[in-house]
């Protein structure tokens, strides 16, 4: 802190010059490069010798050495000085998502109220808020104002299990969206998912059509309301490579070979995650005995647990605590479907002895009334998780913003 500030100039001109030579090395000719060198020892002996003079005099001479080493270079313009800025942003961006941290947006509200998924409220179009109204919602609580009216007379599609062809995707990774299709005319893309659509109007759209044998006719509202946008997660995917999974804390997972969950949603369960409380570990045995999730028999003593046993206050959402499957769930278009938590006297026990990736962990969401889980569809894999769920990142005034627990 006591050195003079021209001999600490110096000393940085010293270490730039030397940065200059390693990053243009494969581009200078080995005469210039000496006559750097040179130049460079001529200023440290000047900054040791602790004359300003000649300090000055080396630092000028080393200048102009650098500047004029690469005469045919043509300077880096503003626009390919911020295209590569950005260029290394992206990489950079990519490699912390691939090993160490990967934005999710949660789909479903499985997790509530500890996270939000995407959430539809009908509200007619004239109750609306004013536009910069509706703007400052969009930023701060992710809320959507939408309208959805069929432009034509359209007949609906069905499925194979006899179902109307409504499909859910994802953009980009981040954005979930549902697919009407129809026989007679291009898919028509709707403003979230499946189940928020049909909050807001999609149910009504469709009993609209059965009464006309299946014709959506021109006019009709198929969506009208509110769209929340579902929390968007911070994902640790580092930490699993050091550390055991706990019970207890939330997590990702990739849906990779869970058979119960590919029989119920087909191709759109390909490549998706799913995001739950990891609420049985290797070795556990799990029951239920509503309000009471058991491990071993005993009640489990997690606090993520024992928050949704309790249903007071926020989880009040589901005021009988853990409840068992929903036999309804078990047929699926007229196919029956393995349920593992459906009676109470059913039990789901989680492999510990397994060849490395197949060792067990069960998965249920604390919207327990509204969460396809391990109840239904069993065990998740080792080699399904991605990592726990780290911190919220948006939206910022729904209350969950920060840390996940």
């Amino acid at each position: 802190m006591f050195t003079p500030k021209w001999k600490d100039e110096a000393k940085h001109l010293v270490k730039g010059a030397r940065k200059f030579v390693h990053y243009k090395r494969d581009l200078l000719a080995e005469d210039r490069i000496a006559e750097i060198e040179s130049r460079r020892d001529d200023l440290l002996a000047a900054i040791k010798s602790g004359d300003r003079d000649k300090v000055d005099e080396a630092s000028k001479q080393i200048r102009a050495v650098c500047e004029n080493a690469l005469p045919r270079e043509k300077p880096v313009g503003w626009l390919e000085e911020n295209v590569e800025v950005m260029f290394v942003a992206i990489v950079i961006a990519l490699g912390l998502r691939a090993y160490y941290l990967q934005p999710f947006r949660i789909p479903t509200g499985s997790m509530q109220p500890t996270l939000n998924g995407i959430i539809g409220t009908p509200l007619a179009e004239k109750d609306w808020p004013s536009f910069p109204q509706r703007m400052l919602e969009k930023v701060l609580r992710g809320r959507s104002y939408v309208k959805v009216v069929n432009d034509q007379d359209r007949h609906l599609a069905v499925s194979p299990s006899g179902r109307i062809d409504i499909r859910d995707t994802q953009m980009l990774h981040f954005f979930s969206r549902a697919q009407m299709f129809f026989t007679d005319s291009k898919p028509l893309r709707l403003p979230a998912p499946t189940n928020p659509c049909t909050q807001i109007g999609l149910n009504e759209a469709i009993q609209v059509a059965s009464r006309n044998g299946g014709l959506l006719p021109k006019g009709t509202v198929i969506c009208e309301g509110t769209i929340d946008s579902g929390d968007l997660v911070l994902v640790d995917k580092f930490s699993y490579h050091f550390r055991k999974p706990k019970r207890g804390e939330v997590f990702v997972f990739d849906t990779l070979g869970i058979r119960g969950i590919h029989e119920r949603s087909g191709e759109q369960a390909a490549g998706s995650h799913y995001i739950k409380r990891l609420s049985g570990v290797p070795g556990d045995t799990l029951s239920i005995q509503p309000p009471n999730l058991l491990i071993d028999g005993k009640i489990t003593k997690e606090p993520g647990n024992l928050r949704v046993i309790a249903g007071k206050g926020p989880f009040s959402i589901n005021p009988n605590g853990y409840q068992l499957a929903d036999s309804r769930e078990a047929n699926h278009g007229g196919k029956l479907i393995h349920q593992y938590l459906a009676k109470p006297t059913d039990t789901l026990s989680l492999r510990a002895e397994a060849p490395p990736g197949m060792r067990e962990y069960a998965a249920l969401g604390d919207n327990t009334g509204n969460s396809l889980d391990s109840r239904y569809w069993g065990p998740v894999k080792e080699f399904n998780l991605v990592g726990p769920a780290l911190f919220t990142l948006w939206p910022v005034t729904t209350g969950h913003w920060g840390f996940i627990h």
